[in-house]
């Protein structure tokens, strides 16, 4: 007779969704820096590596509603293994390839690890909780904590990855392997410690499976479809999952313009991937401090909804400051601008953090994962528009102007945060009125 499976505490939860979601994150981090950099050392113009990243894009946005479903009709725990299993496969065929043709293999590889990814880790945590003490259960302080340790990793990640091809020589290689190749391996390095840790750390909690392939096969349109209507039919949820769309505005913008606008203010262009490592590694830093500090503002705050709002606001009051120092120049302009990026990534951290504690609120554990998918597809879709659409109003009109708009989209999507706090899951465990004709 097998003894039964003992429920993973909210404690040994958060710590275990603390520790997969840094080795999930370390891989994007090693790679950040010299990936650009490695590509254009193979010969490709920027054009070419244009063309790679939209086929990254497209295909992360054409996998992210079926492997959504599939995580939820097959597990979250296989499928966050199978997402480390592609990043390794990506990510040592991107260190050796050497031509435009491997490196859009390895980047949709990495698209369908990235798809895989969005989601699973955090529902696993939140069936957990809920598991552990019912959907009452408070999720900011693990939720805060995976994300702090996610935006760590890519902190640490993103400065090693600048490091370590400047300590090597120049002239150092090992068949296709150059300096640049090393951070990629050492990417891949970290998504193999990430499988059997994932297996061994991430016991699936109760929840209906599949019984068969077929099963498997059949569930994953249904899983999708009760997501996505999910979200069409909760107000809530879809103007939770909408504000998503304006994060990427946000995100994007800060990724086009501000190695740019460095550029322009220290004049030095050489050693470029050490800079972007730098500025990288700032700002994911403010991002692990934002969720690190979102349960403190949702208390002070008086309720999630509010803190998501004062981490809106400060979102927006840094791009207005961002705004603000393109008129200027010199060391003030530096610092002006520096301060806005770290702030920027702190109002991010703390608000996108609190927005998904309320969309876990309002969602079953059935529609989870698939909702998650919803909501990166919607932050890649927010991303697509900046790139299309900020890209010209920065050439024709100014990035003063560009930024103003970007922090008039992100304040828009205030508006969108609900009031109601109360969970569905909640909702449904509350005590039922007794009708008067059965009372008597």
């Amino acid at each position: 007779m097998t003894a039964a499976k003992v429920p993973l505490t909210a404690r040994t939860a958060a710590r275990r969704y603390a520790l997969v979601s840094f080795l999930a994150w370390l891989p994007a981090g090693l790679m950040g820096a010299p990936m650009v950099l490695l590509m254009l050392q193979r010969g490709m113009d920027v054009a070419t590596v244009g063309l790679v990243m939209a086929i990254h894009s497209i295909a992360v946005v054409a996998l992210e509603l079926p492997t959504g479903g599939l995580a939820d009709v097959i597990g979250r725990r296989a499928t966050i293994a199978a997402s480390a299993l592609f990043s390794l496969a990506g990510l040592v065929l991107m260190g050796l390839a050497t031509g435009f043709g491997l490196f859009a293999v390895a980047f949709v590889l990495k698209a369908v690890s990235r798809a895989l990814a969005s989601g699973p880790a955090q529902a696993w945590y939140v069936d957990t909780m809920h598991a552990a003490d019912g959907p009452g259960a408070d999720l900011k302080p693990g939720l805060a904590r995976g994300a702090s340790m996610g935006s760590i990793a890519l902190c640490g990640g993103t400065l090693v990855g600048g490091i370590v091809p400047l300590v090597l020589p120049a002239s150092w290689s090992l068949g296709p392997l150059v300096p640049l190749s090393v951070p990629m391996l050492l990417a891949a390095t970290a998504a193999a410690v990430q499988l059997p840790v994932t297996l061994a750390a991430l016991p699936e909690p109760p929840r209906e499976r599949a019984a068969s392939f077929g099963n498997v096969l059949r569930g994953v349109p249904v899983a999708i479809t009760a997501g996505l209507r999910s979200g069409l039919r909760e107000r809530a949820v879809t103007r939770l999952l909408l504000v998503a769309a304006g994060v990427g505005v946000v995100l994007n913008a800060i990724e086009i313009f501000t190695p740019g606008r460095l550029q322009e203010l220290t004049g030095q262009p050489e050693s470029a991937g050490m800079v972007y490592a730098a500025v990288g590694a700032i700002g994911y830093a403010g991002s692990a401090l934002g969720s690190a500090l979102a349960p403190l503002t949702a208390r002070l705050a008086r309720g999630s909804r509010r803190g998501a709002i004062t981490g809106t606001c400060l979102t927006a009051l840094s791009l207005a400051v961002l705004a603000a120092s393109t008129s200027l120049g010199g060391a003030f302009a530096i610092v002006l601008a520096g301060l806005g990026y770290v702030t920027l990534y702190v109002g991010c951290g703390v608000s996108e953090l609190l927005r998904g504690e309320m969309l876990h609120q309002r969602a079953s554990s059935a529609e989870r994962t698939t909702l998650l998918s919803v909501d990166s597809l919607l932050l890649q879709a927010g991303g697509a528009v900046a790139a299309a659409g900020l890209g010209w109003v920065a050439t024709h009109l100014g990035l003063a102007t560009a930024w103003w708009i970007t922090a008039g989209v992100i304040l828009a999507t205030a508006v969108l945060l609900p009031r109601a706090e109360r969970s569905r899951a909640a909702a449904a465990q509350a005590p039922q009125p007794v009708p008067a004709v059965a009372a008597g």
